[in-house]
């Protein structure tokens, strides 16, 4: 559920739903474009489920939990700087499902959100539910970005959603951080 809940808020006025919203515009095909994004955030997801594997039994308890910390802070402190639109991919050549599964997963993989699903999955007693579970939430901003297109997503308050995810991404990491260090 956690990395459900970080999926969301993390694609909140993240360039990866309108990016999704730029390839459905093009290839008009919002189904494809959502299928290659699920298979892509999974795959990234589960890259990161592989690493936290290496950290299985690593970790104390208040380590984990620091470590968490340390991930949702750094994803909020990201949402707060400016983000640009994303690489629109217009010299590829990989059709529609290619080029949205490659260019969704580069964005995906390159994004705080694999930090955070690293560090639920070293935490959580099924990991790979973290993968699925960030896969989902992603899914949950990414899917409506890809049917309504990249008009009506930027026509949104892309910024205000951004803020209120960093805000609430930085407030939930400090709030770990101190109760791992035993200050809360």
């Amino acid at each position: 559920m956690a990395a459900l809940v970080a999926g969301a808020l993390a694609q909140s006025g993240d360039r990866t739903p309108w990016l999704a919203a730029i390839l459905t515009d093009r290839y008009a095909r919002p189904g494809l474009v959502i299928l290659a994004a699920a298979l892509a955030l999974l795959c990234a997801s589960s890259l990161a489920c592989t690493g936290a594997l290496l950290l299985e039994g690593r970790l104390t308890p208040e380590a984990g939990r620091l470590f968490l910390a340390l991930a949702l802070l750094l994803q909020g402190a990201g949402g707060l700087m400016r983000s640009e639109g994303p690489d629109r991919l217009a010299g590829w050549k990989l059709g529609a499902f290619g080029t949205s599964y490659v260019g969704l997963f580069i964005l995906a993989f390159g994004d705080g959100l694999q930090f955070i699903v690293l560090a639920v999955a070293a935490r959580a007693a099924l990991p790979w539910a973290a993968a699925i579970g960030a896969t989902i939430g992603s899914l949950a901003v990414i899917a409506p970005a890809a049917l309504i297109g990249e008009r009506a997503w930027t026509a949104l308050p892309q910024l205000a959603a951004r803020r209120v995810a960093a805000v609430l991404f930085l407030a939930t990491g400090a709030a770990l951080a101190l109760s791992a260090l035993r200050l809360l």
